[in-house]
């Protein structure tokens, strides 16, 4: 009977079979090898606490306590110390963390590797992507890129992504205003225009490519768009400090027609509303021409005012070399 009683104190089990115990040399062995075979997420080290039965001693689970009450006395049982306790949890632990990082984490990645081999490379991809040429052909690796940027993601660095993409942006974007500056002003509205359809064009490349990084990152966590952001740094880096010039010229173009292309004028001041819708306040009749809805929705009452602005309009084209021609030999309705 007392053989019976050491061997139960030697070794206890939970209702589910977990085994723990004092310094018996089986339990021990057991223990080992159990955590050799640690592969995934480790369990807890058993902390036997009563639970509110003194006569059946249950088992729970949890990693801090090394004693167990006695199922017959409820008293405490220090064959478990603190400290064997505590160095087999960070056996554990640090087996958990080797076994995370081969696993989940084969290809990390710290900040250094970023700077030295990841951004060069995508640095090098967005300026062929950013300034295209269509004599020029582009050899760009698009899952390559792709590759990269899946990586920086899943490896946090996100917010370093970010920063860096929109800092390269900014300082294209700023040698194109620096070109502009110096296009002479009958050439303005058409540099602007190549200016401007080039970069959407780079963007229909670049923001495919980054889709982890908007979904992941611009999306979720900064509610924002990165094409809407990247269109943003346009307007504000380009678009912005040459409207005080672009604006006088064409509403000048669009007082003389076929100044300016139709085509060159209409995607100008399509592509300004789009950057920032308010700019059509600057030139409403300009914008209305393009855009529809840019007035208010027309009224009743002046009606007499809408005739007399068509006369008007009417007069100039003729006295600018478009006249109505011979109304005369207009060809007579199918029903007359």
């Amino acid at each position: 009977m007392e053989a019976m009683e050491d061997d139960s104190s030697s070794i206890k089990d939970d209702h589910n079979h977990n085994y723990c115990g004092g310094s018996d040399s089986k339990v021990g062995t057991y223990l080992s090898s159990q955590l050799s075979d640690v592969t995934t997420v480790p369990q807890p080290v058993c902390a036997p606490v009563p639970d509110g039965d003194p006569g059946t001693g249950h088992w729970f689970g949890g990693i801090g306590g090394s004693k167990f009450m006695d199922s017959d006395t409820g008293s405490e049982s220090s064959e478990v110390s603190e400290t064997d306790c505590t160095a087999t949890t960070a056996n554990v632990e640090g087996k958990f963390t080797l076994d995370s990082t081969s696993k989940f984490l084969l290809n990390a990645m710290a900040v250094e590797d970023y700077r030295k081999n990841h951004w060069p490379n995508l640095e090098k991809a967005i300026d062929r992507l950013l300034i295209q040429n269509p004599i020029d052909q582009i050899s760009v690796s698009y899952a390559q890129i792709y590759g990269y940027i899946y990586k920086c993601v899943c490896q946090q660095h996100s917010e370093l992504l970010y920063s860096d993409l929109t800092s390269k942006i900014t300082n294209h974007l700023q040698q194109v205003s620096t070109q502009l500056q110096a296009s002479q002003s009958e050439n303005l509205i058409e540099d602007f225009n190549v200016a401007l359809m080039q970069y959407t064009a780079s963007l229909q490349c670049i923001v495919p490519v980054f889709i982890y990084l908007n979904k992941f990152y611009i999306e979720s966590k900064l509610n924002r768009d990165l094409k809407e952001d990247l269109m943003r740094l346009f307007a504000d880096n380009v678009a912005e400090k040459h409207l005080d010039r672009l604006m006088p010229l064409l509403i000048k173009a669009h007082s003389r027609p076929f100044q300016v292309q139709p085509s060159t004028m209409a995607s100008v001041v399509k592509g300004l509303y789009s950057l920032q819708p308010e700019w059509a306040q600057l030139a409403p009749n300009l914008f209305s021409s393009f855009i529809p809805q840019i007035h208010p929705p027309a009224v009743e009452s002046q009606l007499l005012d809408y005739a007399a602005h068509d006369q008007k309009l009417q007069m100039e084209l003729s006295m600018n070399g478009f006249p109505r021609g011979d109304q005369s030999r207009k060809r007579a309705s199918e029903d007359s």
